[in-house]
């Protein structure tokens, strides 16, 4: 089951407490923390999190959690057989919602519109915390490889053998049985990273209440479970480092101490697997070169000189102009400007170019034979046919390193700059030693080394100056490293996270080259070959420096076109709600299809818009036409349309006003709409139609009916009434609204597919999730070309012992009536916890009312998931928050309410205005 450790074990004794570490085996696994507060938005996004899901920190803190996170539903979470598109956070919330851990896997869309396989350990916590905190891990490599285990007290890390890999596809995420921490099977310490940032008692009551709900743990399978520790590589690379005791050497020193490059090894094979690709053969030795013998590399001379273009050495690119010289006579090359840090060693390399052949104008290394000039031709025509054949940037950069291995390298990487990929505008600032890459691409031999054990795809890393890789991107020039040493690989494994990679890249033959497109640097390339290989030279350098302009291109076009794409898609998801709201008395559920599944972006749209009186407003809407510009006519509509409905107006004067508001704004596009108003108390419905398809109402016994309500004209066209109608409703009843790309079928009448619609379709006892499912299954099809908006609302009522209504006079002494009338019905309620906060509340907002009113105020109370308060009156004029310092003795009422309130609002009625606020219930 393990094999050798794979990386620095730490000391026995170093920072730790005999019998503080188990004895049983757990799992090390990467683990993404997200942080959501309680208000909904991102408080924490950890380094791991950028790596697994593409976004950025700084981008995603403090956002909204919703619609950050595309994802499809796990398994068994809707009831419902059909795995729907969801959001990952609102579903983890919604999974954890009556104070249950949850674990399991969820799919999620990361920013680069890939589909990971994602693990998820997600805790709600507890007061006076609240929010939620979520755990994630990549599942692909844990599945493959198998997970990275620590046994016994001194914690060593192992790896699975290479025949136990690729059977772990059963592997899942679950809990621990509570209480392991406190009964000392797990090591505190090493779960820290686990919580969020905070103080250290506040991690402790986190790390105490996740105990009891049950630790992160991988499922093997049926009998096997293994609690899961985090893999924190900064901190195993910091521990490593401060091992080594001892100072980096200067560059003087290292080069006096420099030994001969060590020949070639004979008994090397002649061919190598290339990690998803076919054997291959090793690049054919050039017709020029000498073979390599020790006496030959005693001969050559102690130090490289400067290339003439192909490329920079290391040495001299990190020394001061003023202390290099050339090492021989005529040598010439460019001579970028020192930056301080320590160069790393200098590596002997072929004989300098005589004075004659390096004065030559454009001359890029020594003077190729035709046998080399043609495999470097045939080199370049390969990546002009191979490389962007599409436009996926990822694709693009596996093309480019899938044709240089095992041909030109044992080993190739693109590492692109994250904020190219992330950020719509290009950074204005030269790449610096804080610049983050992300890795895209990589291939290598399989039977090179332990390759996999350098940052895999989506990892992030800043690579300093110092560095090879840090010089080539800063300088925008290839950088050449004949040899690695020790010390320049211990340099480049520090900044890979872990001194432990150092004997990756040890002894190998090191080449970056910058990816430079439009005058704007994207990124490097990066090649290292075996020992048993040529190492590079400045001819190679000359060659892939023009290849890797070529290829740069190439991702440059591939960037630019998922930049317009993102854009497109975007703007959908922007306009379409990801999560039904709550709002008591009614449950919700949507569908959006768009026609073209590539594109995702149609004129389809649909809404649920909470109202005063715990009332909602459902829209479906459709902009005819297709594409892009149909849809930016449809965010027009859905955000006029909201903003109208604020005014709570009647159905039929809300479409009127927006059939005017589209011939003001000069829209050439028609629309289709319907708006209906349902009212949970009195248990009716109001709708108006412009034009659109009708609803189907299903009652309690399951007949369907499909409602009679006058057309009108499309938005858009004007000088048609929108007349509204009323209907009854009845508890458990379902409304059902679509667009005709649901119920029309080309060459067919739309009858037969609102026929269907209203037949023994949906059952009044499922779920509106599960309904639109069923709907969806029976009515849609795959070779339909329009968009599809489907919205499914559950009536269910707001029962009469919840609600209490009162009509005022307007009197100053009725707000003393008020305080009276709440408080009784308070009590009624066992609501005394609240008494006092809305008495208080109501008197000022009654106070306010009646100093404005003419002829009525009202004062409503609502007990549904909340304390709903309402006080309404005949004056249109909505009342404004002043700042405090502005206050006299008197208008402090909304500051009292907007302190006091967990959620306040105003909104104008049909006659006058309503103000209103919410009041969390006391916990059981």
């Amino acid at each position: 089951m393990v094999a050798e450790s794979n990386s620095t074990p730490r000391p026995a004794g170093a920072d730790t407490v005999p019998g503080d570490h188990p004895t049983g085996v757990a799992a090390l696994v990467r683990l993404a923390l997200v942080l959501v507060d309680r208000t909904g938005r991102i408080a924490q996004w950890s380094r791991a999190a950028e790596e697994l899901f593409g976004h950025r920190a700084d981008v995603a803190h403090d956002r909204a959690a919703s619609g950050l996170l595309p994802a499809v539903e796990p398994l068994g979470a809707s009831g419902s057989v059909v795995r729907r598109r969801c959001d990952a956070l609102d579903t983890l919330a919604a999974l954890t919602s009556e104070g249950r851990p949850w674990a399991g896997q969820m799919p999620v869309t990361d920013r680069e519109e890939h589909l990971r396989d994602v693990l998820w350990w997600a805790y709600p916590l507890p007061e006076p915390f609240g929010g939620l905190l979520a755990l994630a891990a990549d599942a692909r490599p844990l599945r493959t490889a198998g997970p990275r285990l620590v046994l016994g007290e001194r914690l060593l890390p192992f790896a699975a053998t290479p025949s136990a890999r690729g059977g772990f596809h059963r592997l899942g995420a679950t809990l621990t049985a509570p209480g392991r921490l406190s009964a000392g099977l797990l090591p505190a310490d090493r779960l820290v990273p686990l919580l969020p940032a905070g103080s250290a008692d506040r991690r402790a009551l986190l790390l105490d209440a996740l105990d009891r709900a049950g630790l992160p743990a991988l499922r093997l399978d049926a009998s096997t479970v293994l609690p899961v520790l985090p893999a924190d590589a900064q901190a195993a690379a910091a521990h490593a480092a401060a091992g080594l005791g001892r100072r980096y050497p200067t560059a003087q020193q290292r080069a006096a101490r420099l030994g001969p490059t060590p020949p070639p090894d004979p008994a090397a094979p002649a061919a190598r697997t290339v990690r998803g690709r076919p054997p291959g053969p090793l690049p054919a030795q050039r017709e020029a070169a000498e073979p390599v013998t020790a006496e030959s590399v005693a001969a050559a001379p102690p130090t490289a000189p400067p290339p003439a273009g192909g490329g920079v050495p290391i040495d001299q690119a990190a020394a001061e102009p003023s202390t290099r010289a050339p090492s021989s006579p005529g040598a010439s090359g460019p001579e970028p400007a020192g930056n301080g840090h320590r160069p790393p060693p200098v590596v002997p390399a072929p004989a300098a170019p005589t004075a004659a052949e390096a004065a030559q104008p454009g001359r890029l290394g020594p003077f190729l034979t035709n046998g080399q000039a043609g495999e470097q031709l045939a080199l370049l025509n390969e990546v002009g046919g191979k490389v962007g054949t599409t436009l996926d940037l990822g694709f693009t950069a596996h093309e480019l390193c899938q044709v240089l291995v095992p041909r030109v390298a044992d080993f190739a990487c693109v590492d692109l700059v994250d904020g190219l990929i992330s950020d719509s505008e290009l950074p204005v600032a030269r790449p610096d030693d804080d610049t983050m890459l992300r890795r895209v691409a990589l291939v290598y031999n399989e039977t090179g080394g332990a390759w996999d054990h350098v940052l895999a795809e989506g990892s992030l890393v800043s690579m300093p100056r110092r560095t090879p890789p840090g010089m080539a991107l800063q300088l925008n020039q290839p950088v050449l490293v004949p040899v690695v040493s020790e010390d320049v690989a211990v340099d480049y494994a520090i900044a890979l996270g872990g001194v432990r990679l150092a004997p990756v890249v040890t002894g190998r033959s090191m080449l970056v080259v910058p990816l430079s497109a439009r005058g704007t640097v994207l990124g490097i390339l990066k090649l290292l070959r075996l020992p048993d290989r040529a190492p590079f030279d400045e001819s190679d350098a000359a060659t892939l420096k023009e290849l890797a302009v070529r290829a740069a291109l190439s991702l440059d076009n591939a960037r630019l076109h998922r930049a317009e794409a993102r854009v497109a898609t975007t703007l959908q998801r922007s306009m379409i709600p990801t999560r039904p709201p709550q709002i008591p008395g009614v449950q919700i559920a949507h569908r959006y299809l768009p026609g073209d599944p590539k594109a995702e972006v149609g004129g389809d749209w649909f809404d649920a818009i909470q109202l005063p009186g715990s009332r909602v407003a459902l829209v479906v809407g459709d902009v005819m036409g297709h594409g892009l510009h149909s849809a930016a006519a449809m965010g027009r509509f859905r955000t006029a349309m909201q903003t109208l409905a604020a005014l709570d107006l009647p159905p039929g004067q809300l479409l009127r006003h927006l059939d005017n508001l589209a011939h003001k704004l000069g829209d050439d596009h028609l629309a289709t709409c319907l708006y209906a108003v349902y009212d949970p108390i009195n248990r009716t419905c109001e709708l108006a139609s412009a034009g659109h398809v009708p609803p189907v109402l299903v009652h309690p016994d399951g007949s369907g009916e499909l409602l009679e309500i006058p057309a009108g004209a499309p938005i858009g066209v004007g000088g048609v009434p929108f007349v509204a109608k009323t209907i009854d409703v009845s508890d458990g009843s379902m409304l059902v609204l679509c667009t005709d790309g649901l119920v029309e079928v080309r060459g067919g009448d739309i009858g037969a597919g609102l026929a269907a619609l209203c037949g023994n379709l949906i059952d009044p006892r499922q779920s509106p999730e599960q309904a639109c499912d069923v709907v969806l299954k029976r009515l849609h099809s795959d070779d339909r070309k329009d968009d599809v908006a489907l919205l499914v609302a559950r009536f269910d009522g707001v029962a009469p012992s919840e609600v209490a209504t009162w009509d005022l006079t307007v009197d100053h002494r009725e707000v003393r009536r008020a305080r009276s009338l709440v408080r009784e019905q308070l009590a009624g309620w066992h609501l005394e916890a609240l008494s006092d906060t809305t008495e208080l509340l109501v008197s000022e907002l009654v106070t306010n009312a009646v100093r404005v009113a003419r002829d009525r105020v009202q004062l409503q109370l609502i007990r549904v998931d909340k304390l709903l308060v309402e006080v309404s009156d005949d004056n249109h004029n909505l009342p404004s928050l002043e700042p405090a310092e502005q206050l006299g003795e008197t208008g402090r009422g909304l500051t009292l309410v907007t302190k006091l309130a967990e959620r306040w609002g105003t909104a104008r009625k049909a006659v006058g205005k309503v103000v209103w606020f919410e009041l969390p219930l006391p916990h059981a």
